[in-house]
């Protein structure tokens, strides 16, 4: 009998956001970890038309690329429990969380850690050491440095765009509060919304430099009730840049 199956590299929050919607739903599913900066080739091979991940293979064949389109191909293909509410207003409130979550808040911790992953020659080695099988993280950190340039230039990690995010971070994350009071999100029933945004706050927590800017405020407490387990990124920021920012949340 065919089967879900989710492709996926490890610290991709996105991937983290689907296996949770998937958990949600009650699917059963494989989950097939490829290897990081190796997997756009082997996404083109299984027939995915994208190079990224999370990327999913339903069991009729369809191949669906994206956190926010994987989570429209599961309500169509299993409806309950939904991952949206019922009601129109709220439902409408809750896709445009899930719209903006994935649009404006997604991109900024993966923009982080690839700079990250660019400029710091130590981050290259752990994160050899704690997503890649191969033996040797500081060789195999070596023969990331290229790779690492080109995802980087993918997503825009230069300086001036890392600048900008820090710049507008605490702002994002009142979005997120605010959307907690409201009860948009964080309610007893996860939908899609939850997890597009915690799974991206979450991240944003696990970063030893970043993390302090989540730290107390409710998302904090969301995302870790929805997401315990994320394994810790070691700093990598200019640390002149992180002050301005916890500055401007404070003043």
């Amino acid at each position: 009998m065919a089967e879900i199956r989710l492709y996926g590299i490890p610290m991709s929050h996105p991937v983290v956001a689907v296996r949770g919607m998937l958990d949600r739903k009650g699917l059963d599913y494989r989950y097939i970890q490829l290897l990081a900066g190796a997997h756009p080739p082997s996404l083109w091979a299984l027939g995915f038309r994208r190079s990224t991940v999370p990327a999913l293979r339903l069991p009729d064949g369809r191949r669906v690329q994206g956190s926010l389109a994987i989570a429209q191909a599961l309500e169509r293909a299993a409806p309950e429990p939904s991952l949206y509410p019922l009601d129109p207003e709220p439902r409408g409130d809750a896709q445009r969380a899930e719209r903006w979550g994935e649009a404006v808040l997604q991109p900024i911790p993966r923009r982080l850690i690839r700079w990250g992953l660019r400029n710091v020659q130590s981050q290259r080695r752990w994160f050899a050491d704690v997503a890649s099988p191969l033996p040797a993280p500081a060789v195999t950190g070596t023969l990331l440095t290229p790779v690492a340039a080109v995802f980087a230039r993918q997503v825009g990690a230069d300086d001036e765009q890392i600048k900008r995010d820090l710049a507008e971070l605490p702002a994002l994350l009142d979005e997120v509060d605010r959307l907690l009071a409201a009860g948009v999100i964080g309610g007893d029933q996860p939908g899609a919304a939850d997890f597009q945004i915690a799974a991206s706050v979450r991240m944003l927590l696990a970063m030893q430099d970043v993390g302090r800017l989540v730290a107390g405020r409710p998302s904090e407490a969301f995302a870790l009730a929805l997401m315990p387990q994320y394994p810790p990124i070691p700093a990598a920021l200019p640390p002149h840049w992180i002050p301005l920012v916890a500055a401007s949340r404070s003043g």
